[in-house]
């Protein structure tokens, strides 16, 4: 039995513990009238008379004051009071401890099986890179969570040496595109890359714990805790930045002009070219291009561009890695590219990329957005001339996108207003469309495919009716070997053609065609062996066919003949190899080598000439048939790419860089812009292939916490072999066009400054370029030598020009832009004097471009109207009100003369004489 003691012991203990339970529950219920006390005095007199134990971050709660009254209120009820309107969130653990954070609220609890260590062992040992770390859910407070979590990456005791391979991508959170040029490092040790077009990066790390850093124009900055044990992929999703009004640091390639190997690289995106007032009022890329130092044009209303001292024709123009040769409609007033699918515009000036080749110049690489992953959305513009519109969306959501885009022009009714009657009888017009297809097929392999196409008509009254029409599709697949490994294989086909009809006269009834047709294979492959050592390498091949131009009559009544020149083929191709290397902390350099081949192909008839003596037709000795396949000239050698940096501090840096280009593809124009019925020309047995070397040197330094940065570049180049034309020449529908060109030299030297500011409620940049480009033409005969076979100016050149891109932003929704541009008149051949010989009157010339029209300035103004920034918004709009040559001024385009009677008098034509205002209406959603 039990005795009576120890009952009575019992029965105390029972009291005691039901009074302790009584007293605990009361004590866990609030009581008390606060009155704007702070949240830590709250938290103290809460955790003296409570169980209640509370963590924070003192400062995300220094602004928050109580006022509440409560009685015998359980904490988890006034909590969600206080915190009404706030970010604040609480968690409650089991122990009565209150974690009290900002935007989200802390997950106390394990995922099943969290002790278990198959959970470790459960992948697949025979996969390299064994781990996938999957993005967060597409939310704010998801993205602040995966700021917190520790991501494990790798197989332990997996790798050797103590260093593995992390890679991935960046995407955007709410479009799923990626984030280009996003830098991603570890700033211990300091080890960082910056992504791709594909928004793809790879890093070489120590093994062990890191903080990952993101940073990018346009998002928000970031970071991710990894703890590495083997190599791995991480794929990382960002949100999109509001810049504030006040000044920020731009922390994505902010010091990439200091820091980086590549020079003479000019690189936009779509909001700064946005900001650039254009003649009708649409964002214009290849307008903003022309701001650039080093890069001009020959007169208004022409987008063919000029870099360093080079042709038209030496300029490559890619876009989503397709040739482009006509990049304007309407003569060059509109660039051919809907601004609204651009993603990024590279414009290389020097330090050619060894992957690039066929021209001499420069390369301009247009890449378009992928489409939204997410969800439909679209955008578009309506303006005085044009209007356009764009939609995107998912095809399979997170896997597949599409976007498509079109443009249009009205510009027919601005043409009737005019009061010349001239222009009241003609017409113009354009459209575009575009497309593109991403898709995702695995972590491994993903693939792009593009289509463009453009079509232009203009009639002059009722005279002759010109159409041209751009072609062009690229298809990509890219493939991941590894984290160290990946390549793209690129298929791009490329078409030109222009129609030429002329019936205002039944007898001389004829239409001139003209067409040109790429077809092309490309393969790239990048390893990333470490962070201080990359290599590229890849090849290439190009098909050409081209219809060098066909005359036929048109109509029955028509009495012109048929005219049909002969078609040209040719093969280039090439293979291409560069090393970056990280020789020290501060000296880098970067050798390449690239090696074409080109061969001209038949079927062709080549006409043979006497040696050593200037051809022409009465010099003709024999012609030599060639049948469909063979090889009918060929020329090939090696193309040399240098570039060295060395850091003299961390804000400034010097460069050098050496490139050998040769060019197998020439444009021939009797205009010294670049024009829709321009003629391109392999190379042959007569004409040989552009040859281009160019040494730049260059000075950079960044002030303000790199939020300024400045560059000084200068460089020299010499040409060969570009063509020229003799006096008179015959360029359409000459069977022998070898006659009428000659094989020329140039040089172009030139020192180029830039201060540029891209944050801040001023930005913008200044530019002042001084350059000279000058040709030669001696070829041992007097009949063919010009200016006695001594340099002259090429007809682009420009010495002095000064360019000012200024914005500034009153607010985020209202913001004005200028722009102002001054250079030399461009050179120009005049008529000196009259002269008589064999009864009857001949004009005297100049040497040739011995004199220059009037020079250019030109200011333009612009402003940007918003909308609200409400989110939940059925669209979001903008208007943009512009003035382009503000003051009026009748800058020269030509210098042309007329013989009137006994005299001859000279004219200077004005493409845009007076203020032109333009309003566009822009909307997104």
């Amino acid at each position: 039995m039990i005795s009576y003691s120890r009952i009575t012991l019992i029965m105390l203990f029972i009291s005691a513990s039901l009074l302790s339970f009584g007293q605990n529950k009361k004590t866990d219920l609030i009581n008390g009238n606060y009155k704007n006390i702070t949240f830590t005095e709250f938290a103290k007199e809460v955790e003296a008379q409570t169980t209640y134990h509370f963590f924070y971050d003192f400062a995300i709660v220094d602004s928050l004051l109580v006022t509440i009254q409560v009685k015998e209120t359980p904490l988890p009820k006034v909590l969600p009071i206080i915190f009404k309107g706030t970010n604040l969130r609480y968690s409650i653990d089991a122990e009565n401890r209150i974690y009290i954070t900002a935007d989200i609220a802390l997950d106390l609890s394990l995922p099943n099986n969290y002790f278990k260590p198959e959970d470790i062992n459960t992948v697949n040992q025979s996969t390299p890179v064994n781990t996938t770390v999957a993005p967060a859910p597409s939310t704010t407070r998801s993205l602040s969570l995966a700021e917190r979590k520790l991501y494990e990456i790798g197989q332990p005791g997996k790798s050797m040496g103590g260093q593995v391979t992390l890679a991935g991508h960046l995407r955007d959170v709410k479009s799923g595109e990626p984030v280009i040029g996003a830098a991603v490092y570890i700033q211990s040790p300091a080890i960082g890359t910056t992504t791709d077009q594909f928004g793809y990066y790879s890093l070489t790390l120590p093994i062990g714990r890191h903080d990952l850093l993101i940073r990018g124009s346009g998002i928000k900055n970031t970071k991710r805790q990894i703890l590495l044990q083997g190599n791995g992929q991480l794929e990382i999703e960002l949100e999109e930045d509001i810049t504030p009004l006040k000044e920020v640091v731009i922390e994505a390639e902010k010091d990439k002009n200091v820091a980086g190997m590549q020079m003479g690289l000019e690189k936009l995106d779509i909001k700064t070219m946005r900001q650039v007032p254009t003649a009708f009022g649409e964002t214009d890329i290849l307008r903003v291009v022309l701001t650039l130092p080093g890069v001009k044009s020959v007169g208004e209303g022409n987008t063919g561009m000029n870099v360093r001292g080079g042709a038209t024709d030496q300029n490559l123009i890619l876009f989503n890695d397709a040739t482009i040769y006509n990049p304007a409609h309407l003569f060059g007033f509109f660039s051919a590219f809907n601004p609204d699918i651009l993603k990024t515009v590279e414009l290389y000036k020097s330090a050619i990329p060894a992957k690039y080749g066929g021209r001499l110049s420069s390369v301009l690489d247009i890449t378009t957005r992928d489409g939204n992953k997410k969800e439909l959305a679209g955008s578009g513009g309506i303006g005085l001339l044009t209007s356009r519109l764009t939609l995107e969306g998912p095809l399979i959501k997170d896997k597949t996108a599409f976007i498509i885009g079109g443009r249009s022009t009205y510009s027919d009714w601005l043409l009737r207003e005019l009061p010349n009657s001239t222009f009241k009888q003609s017409s113009a017009g354009f459209y575009d469309v575009n497309a593109h297809i991403s898709h995702e097929i695995n972590s491994k392999n993903s693939i792009y495919a593009t289509g463009y196409m453009s079509r232009d008509k203009f009639k002059l009254a009722a005279d002759t009716l010109y159409k041209y029409l751009n072609q062009n599709a690229s298809l990509k697949w890219k493939h991941i070997f590894n984290n160290k490994l990946y390549g793209v294989l690129t298929s791009a086909y490329s078409h030109y053609r222009y129609n030429i009809t002329s019936n205002i006269n039944p007898v001389n009834a004829s239409e001139l065609t003209y067409s040109i047709n790429q077809s092309n294979i490309q393969a790239d492959f990048n390893y990333f062996h470490n962070a201080k050592h990359t290599f590229d390498f890849g090849f290439s091949s190009i098909l050409y066919h081209i219809s060098p131009g066909s005359l036929k009559p048109l109509g029955t009544e028509s009495l012109m003949e048929t005219d049909i020149l002969e078609r040209e083929q040719g093969l280039e191709s090439a293979l291409y190899a560069s090393d970056r290397i990280d020789l020290t902390p501060r000296f880098s350099v970067m050798l390449g080598l690239r090696y074409s081949m080109y061969h001209a192909l038949g079927p062709k008839q080549v006409n043979q000439y006497v040696p050593n003596t200037p051809k022409s037709e009465s010099t003709i000795t024999d012609t030599v048939a060639y049948k469909a396949g063979d090889v009918l000239a060929k020329y090939q050698g090696p193309e040399y790419r240098l570039s060295a940096k060395y850091a003299l501090t961390d804000n400034s840096s010097v460069k050098v860089s050496f490139n050998r280009m040769r060019q197998y593809i020439h444009m021939l124009s009797n205009t010294a812009s670049m024009s829709p019925t321009d003629i391109w020309k392999l190379s042959d047995a007569h004409i040989r292939p552009q040859i281009g070397d160019q040494i730049a040197l260059g000075y950079y330094r960044n002030f303000k916490s790199n939020t300024i940065e400045t560059s000084i570049e200068t460089y020299f180049k010499k040409m060969h072999d570009f063509v020229d034309y003799k006096s008179g020449a015959t360029l359409l529908l000459n069977h022998h066009i070898e006659t009428d060109v000659i094989n020329a030299e140039g040089k172009a030297y030139g020192l180029e400054v830039m201060v540029k500011k891209l944050t801040g409620k001023i930005n913008g940049w200044v530019s002042y370029t001084y350059s000279r480009s000058l040709v030669k033409v001696n070829t041992g005969s007097t009949t063919d030598m010009i200016n006695k076979g001594i340099y002259y100016p090429s007809n682009f050149d420009k010495p002095h020009d000064f360019t000012l891109i200024g914005n500034y932003r009153f607010s985020r929704r209202f913001s004005t832009s200028l722009n102002f541009t001054y250079n030399t008149g461009r050179p120009i051949t005049l008529p000196l004097a009259k002269y008589y010989t064999g009864n009857s009157t001949r004009v005297y010339y100049s040497e040739r471009n011995a004199y220059r029209v009037p020079d250019y300035y030109r200011a333009d103004f612009a402003m940007n109207i918003e909308g609200n920034h409400k989110v939940k918004k059925l669209a979001h709009s903008s208007w943009t009100l512009a003035i382009y040559n503000l003051t009026g001024r009748k800058n020269p385009y030509s210098i042309y003369f007329k013989s009137e009677g006994t005299r001859i008098n000279g004219y200077q034509l004005s493409i845009f004489g007076r203020p032109i205002p333009t309003i566009t209406y822009n909307f997104r959603f």
